[in-house]
């Protein structure tokens, strides 16, 4: 079955949207772009939160000063025509806006294109549970670049950290920021559990993940406390559990940091809790959570 891209304001063929050899973003990182997942519902593919999305997604365009040609309402019609076009029950969403042909740092002058590509994608991290290595790259300082915007030159820290963590025989990396705090980890946000409150770390050196925010508002639904915090690398023997979040990794366990075994070293019951509803929530089985979907 042929899959298509939107490219530029048009429907192709996915083989044939491709960008030339001096594309600026290609050399320099100068592309703003989002992740989101579309899940099958009983009413048919369903985007989860694209508004909230997309509005990020220019938001982080307008960090790296670019002028999209597009309204976010045109980007989300193209984002739910895309997907009909594809005809695929489930799976995830690439928009991304860059600059084209120019060489040197300042892109001012360079074309800019947009294009939205989508495909099957099942679980991002390889396990159920996952073990965790503190990385010795830290997240990106927040005064050297928009720790708030998804620019795709911030995920060279990202592939650093991954791969130091699986050459070490981990699933997964985890970032401290500058001062040594718990961050994030590559590309999801992390949280911990002790008792009944569920503790992340603040804004500051994450990237304020929308699957974070969901996450957070589902946990308060369902009666625990949630606190966002300073959480030195030592504190984390001292929670009962842990998991990451992210769009790609959606909700999922960590039963060891370096280690550290968290708690008995299983998903734990409040992670569970949190993850089962948030897979009812994003197959559209919640009705206090549907304005979150939107429909293809």
């Amino acid at each position: 079955m042929k899959s298509y891209a939107w490219m530029d304001g048009k429907m192709v063929p996915l083989a044939k949207a491709t960008v030339p050899l001096l594309t600026h973003s290609l050399h320099y990182g100068s592309a703003a772009f989002e992740g989101i997942r579309f899940y099958k519902t009983a009413r048919g593919p369903a985007v989860f939160r694209l508004n909230d999305h997309i509005k990020r997604l220019f938001f982080s365009a307008a960090t790296l000063g670019m002028k999209v040609p597009y309204t976010q309402k045109q980007v989300i019609a193209a984002t739910v025509a895309l997907v009909k076009k594809n005809t695929l029950p489930a799976g995830y969403i690439r928009p991304i806006f860059w600059y084209g042909e120019k060489m040197g740092l300042l892109p001012f002058g360079a074309p800019l294109h947009a294009a939205i590509a989508c495909w099957p994608w099942g679980k991002y991290l390889a396990k159920d549970v996952v073990s965790v290595k503190i990385s010795r790259f830290v997240r990106i300082h927040p005064k050297s670049s928009v720790m708030e915007a998804k620019i795709s030159g911030h995920y060279a820290n990202s592939i650093l950290a991954t791969s130091e963590a699986r050459r070490a025989g981990y699933d997964e990396a985890l970032l401290l920021d500058a001062d040594g705090n718990v961050a994030e980890g590559p590309g999801e946000n992390i949280f911990f559990v002790k008792g009944k409150t569920v503790v992340t770390p603040k804004f500051g050196t994450i990237l304020p993940g929308i699957t974070r925010d969901s996450v957070m508002r589902i946990a308060r639904d369902l009666g625990f406390s949630v606190k966002e915090a300073v959480i030195k690398p030592r504190d984390v023997r001292t929670y009962n559990e842990a998991f990451f979040t992210g769009t790609a990794a959606e909700v999922n366990a960590i039963g060891r940091i370096n280690t550290a075994t968290i708690g008995t070293g299983k998903e734990g019951a409040v992670t569970r809790h949190v993850r089962e509803t948030y897979q009812k929530t994003v197959h559209g089985e919640i009705a206090r959570y549907k304005n979150w979907l939107t429909y293809a």
